[in-house]
């Protein structure tokens, strides 16, 4: 703790499991506060804005943590997006995915389409016919969508294909997800898949591992690297997130990862420490893990 000023949270499997908050979790946070760590909350589940995300923390009694500090997936599409200045190209954005990228959207000025409204759509596919789609989209944002559906995917190939230039975003790759404390649930990775397979292109990623959501806070809040400690309860992305960008990392096994996975000789990616959970931050015994050989 000493060596770490902030700390960036996965919510999913670290906060939270679906709509339950974790054991002693409100009372760690209070803990870390009282000690003047920054904390910074970061999902790569992009179905809700920073405003809905907020509105979770406080329906699981977490209402100490500000929306200034929670950055979500769905974000940093509007984030990156931004950056580029992709709304200065007049173009549009075709979404795959819930409201919130929408909302995000919406307040960087982007027009969009898609998203929940083309949930219930289906192309007619009888002799001779096609699903005209807009030449005007700039940009298709793919993100997790529990109503995707066949004109969604064949929408977004088209604009990604024909229309010159058209990027493809995902807000993350995560193979599952938690949508509920019963199991795991596939994850947008598998509509990410759905877009890669019909187009053989590869997106860009805005989410975790992607540096983009790190650069983004170093830069706007002026934050240290050598000083910033990610706490997930993935390898592949918080942990990789830490370690790809210069920040110490813990993994938590409150979620998808076991410790027999972490420490299997198939796993190549090592954090510095790991923990039941963050409850054990405040456990005298502390176990670091040996980088493999």
């Amino acid at each position: 703790l000493p060596n770490v000023d902030v700390f960036i949270f996965d919510c999913d499997g670290v906060i939270w499991r679906g709509d339950s908050v974790i054991e002693g979790i409100p009372e760690t946070l209070a803990k870390l506060r009282s000690l003047g760590k920054k904390m910074y909350f970061v999902t790569n589940n992009s179905t809700k804005s920073r405003a809905g995300y907020k509105k979770k923390f406080d329906s699981l009694g977490l209402s100490d943590v500000p929306a200034e500090e929670i950055f979500s997936s769905s974000f940093a599409a509007a984030a990156y997006l931004e950056q580029t200045k992709f709304k200065d190209s007049g173009k549009k954005v075709y979404v795959i995915g819930e409201v919130g990228i929408q909302e995000e959207l919406d307040l960087i000025g982007v027009d969009h389409f898609g998203g929940p409204e083309d949930g219930g759509k289906k192309p007619d596919m009888g002799p001779g016919c096609k699903l005209d789609h807009d030449p005007d989209v700039g940009a298709v944002v793919v993100g997790f969508d529990r109503n995707i559906n066949y004109y969604k995917i064949q929408y977004a190939q088209l604009c990604i294909n024909e229309n010159p230039g058209c990027e493809f975003i995902a807000t993350n790759t995560d193979a599952v997800t938690h949508l509920t404390d019963a199991q795991e649930w596939a994850g947008n990775g598998s509509m990410v898949g759905a877009i890669k397979g019909c187009t053989g292109k590869e997106p860009t990623v805005v989410g975790k591992p992607s540096p983009l959501m790190i650069d983004y806070l170093c830069e706007k809040l002026g934050l240290d690297r050598g000083r910033i400690c990610m706490v997930g309860d993935r390898l592949d992305t918080d942990v990789l997130f830490g370690t790809d960008n210069g920040l110490k990392s813990v993994l938590v096994l409150s979620g998808v990862t076991t410790e027999e996975k972490l420490l299997s000789q198939e796993n190549t990616i090592t954090p510095d420490f790991y923990a039941d959970s963050i409850v054990d931050f405040f456990v005298d015994e502390t176990a670091a893990v040996e980088a493999k050989a």
